[in-house]
């Protein structure tokens, strides 16, 4: 459906990131899942969201990834410490050596392939992807894709050329284009605030690493945007972008900009799954686990939309995120439904039927009372279909 709707669309972003779930107390139905972080137990997921470029507003799913990692197996009692480093260092010799194609990173990789074959070859799909990301490969895939582009922000100070220029100092070299100021989102590291940007954009030619058979070297564009003035207490925002797309004026300079901010969108969108939608709640057996991940993907998404829209479009129309089955039943459910049914009195609506008080009106909507409305909005027009069939 995803993939039906943004046929329609010339260009749509397709940000990208992986996220944990961890199991760590299911002690009697461990197989199927697998080690994660610092003891945990659990899965990994990997989610690719179409964005609409123009407002940020999701479109829905176009690819996800679900997997776990296998146990690794038990040191012998009898150890000794040199043994065990010894042992240690094969593992990952082992590990380096293995084809792509086997690694966990191939995950981005296989974003880019998946979703040029999935999407209309009339839709350009540029993807945006954070540091963990930045690997030649990602690159390398690009070149050889018709329809796909890339946005990553660099991890690697990459040598540039035969003199082993680096990125960093060839774009601190470049004059300051251009100053904006853009929204940031809150994350677990800072505060939701406006930061005002010093731009610095340029071509640059990355050198190809010689595990490549294609020794030609990667022409990308280097946007480069350091903030100005950051509020005390705060961590100063530096991006390196690195993209395909071509940045030959100062406003494909900042749509660059506007379009990696949107890349949060992928990780609220985790958050949906865990704070909203309870996902690492569940005690079910592996497979069990898998596909009830599925079901909740979609339902995420949904919350997503609807709580991004209720941020940024709070008196548009309603009839926008919800149909009109599910305005009918919410107006039936409301007490004074106003005249003019909007996204805000939709929203609003939904969350009263999750519990939110009215004598609370001036807290903000969590996300749980979200989930829990959007479920039972979902029961009451099922049930209105089946008393209509009977």
């Amino acid at each position: 459906m995803t993939a039906e709707t943004v046929a329609e669309c010339d260009i749509v972003l397709c940000v990208g990131d992986t996220t944990f779930f961890d199991y760590g107390s299911i002690e009697a139905k461990k197989e199927g899942y697998g080690p994660i972080g610092k003891g945990g137990n659990g899965l990994i997921l990997h989610s690719a969201l179409a964005i609409e470029p123009m407002n940020g507003q999701s479109i829905g799913l176009l690819w996800q990834k679900l997997w776990n990692r296998e146990p690794k197996p038990k040191s012998p009692k009898d150890e000794t410490p040199t043994q065990k480093k010894k042992r240690q260092a094969a593992a990952r010799k082992k590990a380096r050596n293995r084809p792509f194609e086997q690694k966990e990173s191939y995950r981005w990789v296989e974003a880019l392939t998946t979703v040029e074959n999935l999407v209309s070859k009339h839709t350009r799909v540029v993807h945006a992807f954070d540091r963990e990301g930045d690997i030649t490969e990602v690159f390398e895939q690009v070149r050889q894709l018709q329809h796909t582009g890339v946005l990553v922000r660099a991890a690697h100070n990459r040598s540039l050329d035969s003199n082993s220029e680096r990125l960093w100092s060839k774009l601190e070299n470049q004059p300051i284009s251009l100053s904006q100021e853009i929204e940031l989102p809150q994350t677990s590291k800072r505060s939701a605030r406006k930061a005002k940007l010093a731009v610095r954009f340029c071509p640059v030619n990355l050198r190809t690493p010689y595990r490549f058979d294609n020794r030609d070297p990667l022409l990308v564009y280097a946007v480069y945007a350091t903030e100005i003035d950051c509020p005390e207490g705060e961590t100063p925002v530096e991006w390196m972008l690195l993209t395909t797309e071509v940045v030959a004026d100062i406003e494909m300079a900042f749509t660059i900009l506007r379009w990696y901010s949107y890349r949060w969108h992928v990780e609220e969108y985790h958050k949906i799954f865990k704070s909203g939608c309870q996902v690492e709640r569940y005690r079910l057996a592996a497979d069990g686990m898998k596909a009830l991940v599925g079901f909740l993907s979609v339902i995420a998404v949904e919350l997503l939309q609807l709580t991004y829209r209720h941020r940024t479009q709070p008196l548009a129309p309603a009839i926008e995120i919800l149909n009109p089955l599910q305005l009918r039943i919410l107006s039936a459910k409301s007490l004074k439904p106003p005249k003019v049914l909007t996204v805000s009195w939709a929203v609003e609506a939904i969350a009263r039927l999750g519990g939110y008080l009215e004598h609370r009106h001036k807290t903000s909507i969590g996300i749980q009372v979200l989930w829990r409305g959007w479920l039972k909005l979902h029961d009451l027009c099922e049930g209105w279909l089946l008393a209509r069939q009977t």
